[in-house]
């Protein structure tokens, strides 16, 4: 049985909403002009930082940030190599 099921069982709340994980325009808010006017980007949407700390808690987002920081720096020649191909 999936979780909706055990969720209607238990009678627990759930909330739904989009999320979009990357801020392209970072550090300006998320401004997707495709988006205006079908959701309330204030309040409907969770980009970024406000979406990793929801499902991770407090500071999840920087500690994901600090993870993809340190791999880059170990594999950036790996990266630099792989990416060579496409110049």
């Amino acid at each position: 049985m999936g979780m909706l099921y055990y969720l209607i069982i238990l009678q627990q709340k759930v909330n739904t909403f989009p999320a979009i994980p990357y801020n392209l325009y970072e550090p300006e808010p998320y401004n997707r002009w495709t988006m205006r006017g079908m959701i309330d980007l204030e309040n409907e949407l969770k980009v970024a930082k406000e979406f990793w700390d929801f499902l991770g808690g407090e500071g999840a987002y920087e500690d994901l940030l600090d993870c993809f920081e340190k791999v880059g720096i170990e594999m950036r020649e790996e990266i630099d190599h792989y990416f060579s191909r496409f110049k």
